[in-house]
């Protein structure tokens, strides 16, 4: 169940922006991104259940971690650049 709900996550943190860039607003787009980041928390959160239940290394969960929250900041930048327009 864990890999199926890592999958929709990775699947759903592009999925969004993509149909979000299809918006007329950037406020519209903004929630797309804010569904996208949702899912790269709920990613976060599913990498470190597979950490603690040591499904994966220490040294594949730092550099996991490390990504997803690179993209955390970056879909959050794209958000707040968004709203500082609007």
């Amino acid at each position: 169940n864990l890999v199926t709900q890592l999958i929709r996550c990775a699947v759903s943190i592009p999925s969004n922006i993509a149909e979000g860039t299809s918006k007329k607003t950037d406020k519209h787009f903004s929630q797309y991104l804010d569904s996208s980041l949702g899912s790269a928390f709920e990613w976060e959160t599913q990498l470190i259940v597979a950490y603690n239940e040591k499904y994966i290394s220490e040294k594949h969960f730092q550099e996991l971690e490390t990504k997803i929250q690179d993209l955390q900041k970056m879909i959050s930048g794209f958000i707040d650049g968004l709203d500082k327009k609007s």
